[in-house]
């Protein structure tokens, strides 16, 4: 089985990154040819034994108008997921799931992440403690139907880089997952102690590295479940984002909003709520 999977996954690379490829020259015809990622869209199979582990997919984009490499990719994860209802959120619907879910100290250490990519960061581990599901990159595909990879008494599937590190562009949960509580803990401790320089270990796989440390999971090599960067590439993802990638952003931009070292003094907290949803 693992050989086949090794092969089909193959497979998807090799045809994934013709068809990124082939985007090229359309995207010089049509520079700004953009298509909707909907909010909302129902299984396209039902299931009706109980699952541990609801059987919907999340993501957040800062726009839900996105090219046609991502496009693509979202066509694809669906096809691999027809027994998962979809959400999608934008900045702003991320920010509005947390001010109604997470008031007080997680609204405030949220709105106080200035990258984007820390607030997704953050954003999917909460849904997912609240609600459950699966959580996918933007820029992630799956390498095989996630039905078959997740199982009806499962309480969670993360995966494992080339490194064999604990990463967080695709997390399947149930919810009230311990596990979750304590990375979410873990951002929480990274953001009041203003020590660390990089989304990556603020609120990112290394945040929850640390918090799993001495944790028992369930996890799987990414190449046997979701890869990154085949459908797409920074390029087309960060088309219309003006300041790029975030690891250019962080580079010129300090990564929380409020720090002890600022001068400034506290910030309005409606006028802190508004400056994240740009």
């Amino acid at each position: 089985m693992r050989v086949t999977r090794f092969l089909i996954g193959r497979l998807i690379k090799v045809t994934a990154n013709a068809l990124k490829g082939c985007c090229y020259p359309i995207h010089v015809v049509f520079p700004n040819a953009r298509f909707t990622i909907p909010s909302a869209s129902p299984a396209l199979l039902r299931r009706t034994r109980h699952k541990r582990i609801p059987r919907v997919v999340w993501q957040t984009n800062f726009t839900n108008r996105v090219t046609l490499p991502i496009y693509l990719n979202y066509l694809f994860n669906r096809l691999m997921s027809p027994t998962c209802a979809y959400r999608f959120m934008t900045d702003e619907g991320c920010l509005e799931f947390i001010r109604a879910t997470y008031p007080g100290p997680v609204l405030d250490a949220y709105v106080n992440l200035r990258i984007g990519a820390a607030r997704a960061d953050f954003w999917r581990v909460l849904v997912l403690l609240e609600h459950g599901g699966v959580y996918i990159d933007m820029d992630a595909n799956l390498m095989w139907p996630l039905e078959a990879l997740i199982s009806d008494d499962d309480r969670e599937l993360f995966i494992l880089d080339r490194a064999h590190r604990v990463t967080n562009f695709f997390l399947a949960s149930e919810p009230k997952n311990p596990l979750l509580a304590k990375t979410v803990d873990s951002i929480l401790a990274n953001i009041h102690s203003e020590t660390e320089t990089d989304v990556f270990n603020l609120t990112g796989p290394g945040a929850m590295k640390a918090a799993l440390a001495d944790a028992q999971f369930n996890a799987e090599r990414q190449r046997y479940v979701c890869d990154q960067g085949n459908f797409t590439n920074e390029f087309f993802q960060y088309a219309d984002h003006p300041r790029g990638k975030w690891t250019r952003e962080q580079r010129t931009t300090s990564l929380l909003i409020r720090s002890k070292a600022s001068d400034a003094g506290p910030s309005d907290p409606a006028r802190t709520r508004r400056s994240n949803t740009s």
